[in-house]
């Protein structure tokens, strides 16, 4: 598995129906924020949900830097919207090599300039550090339990995800120090405030970055630079599709269980984030908010199940 995530669908639709490009690459965005000149760096853009992101800051007007290991990806992103006249430039980077970031960073700067926002996009689980059962009771023979966990598994997600956060910000932060201006925007998860099942490192992991955005914003709160982070509910996408339907596309247990415990009784679109996205990274609405996880997560956070 590599630190990113898959290759954006609409993309792929793209790829297999052009006369539908307009369509799909022009989205309705959800506030009127202007972010024209700023450079927004994101990184997982290879993935549907920061592939989205950095097509709506491109569309609101800013210079966008796609990051992501699978440089395909992010160079036809690239190439769609700049396609559409807006600024948008790919770039092959590994969200855990250090050298690796700091080479983007010098060839972002000579492209669009120094970094205005940063959106720590790289993260994702491992099916070596996921159990095949919810409750070690229920556990049937072959299935793999707690006990079964990869270590190296394990410590690939908590580097994934904390570390693929941490890297990104001390090399991108660097502008933003310089300018003593910036907003830093993380990707935590609802599992970070209760911990789904089967999935112990991911929500542990998740937790992290949740800890950790408080811990920025606080360190790097004389410095003009704010930190926040969404905590995204239950999206569908290529990497958790087949835990929640099953091959003929109906839903999977779990995906009856995920519904049944979100009031508005539905998964969150990866465009619903973006409001979110919007308003915590613009430095007017938001130039007193500093250190919040904001939940999008279609009410699942709110219930408690009676």
């Amino acid at each position: 598995m590599t630190p990113f995530l898959p290759f954006p669908e609409w993309q792929e639709l793209n790829q297999s129906n052009p006369s539908k490009r307009k369509e799909v690459m022009m989205m309705n965005l959800p506030l009127n924020i202007d972010f024209t000149g700023k450079v927004v760096v994101v990184t997982g853009a290879g993935g549907i949900l920061c592939g989205t992101m950095a097509q709506a800051f491109a569309q609101a007007g800013a210079k966008v830097a796609a990051l992501d290991l699978n440089e395909e990806a992010v160079k036809k992103l690239a190439a769609d919207l700049k396609a559409e006249g807006l600024v948008c430039e790919g770039y092959k980077a590994n969200a855990l090599e250090p050298e690796s970031l700091e080479a983007v960073r010098q060839q972002v700067r000579a492209d669009l300039g120094p970094c205005d926002i940063l959106i720590n996009g790289a993260g994702g689980n491992n099916p070596r550090a996921t159990t095949d059962n919810e409750y070690h009771h229920e556990a049937a023979e072959g299935q793999k339990t707690f006990f079964d966990l990869d270590a190296g598994g394990v410590d690939f997600v908590f580097k994934l995800n904390f570390q693929g956060t941490l890297l990104p910000t001390q090399t991108f932060v660097k502008d933003m120090v310089e300018k003593k201006s910036g907003c830093i925007l993380n990707i935590s998860s609802m599992n970070a405030y209760i911990p789904l099942t089967k999935i112990p490192a991911y929500s542990g992991a998740k937790a992290a970055i949740s800890n950790f955005t408080q811990w920025l914003a606080t360190h790097f709160a004389g410095s003009g630079i704010r930190c926040n982070a969404i905590a995204p509910g239950f999206l569908v996408s290529n990497q958790n599709r087949a835990l929640l339907f099953n091959e003929d596309g109906t839903p999977t247990a779990r995906s009856a269980k995920i519904l049944n415990g979100t009031p508005m009784g539905r998964f969150v679109d990866s465009e619903e984030l973006l409001g979110g996205v919007f308003f915590l990274c613009d430095d007017k609405s938001a130039s007193a908010i500093t250190g919040v996880v904001l939940p999008i997560d279609a009410g699942f956070a709110a219930y408690s199940g009676v």
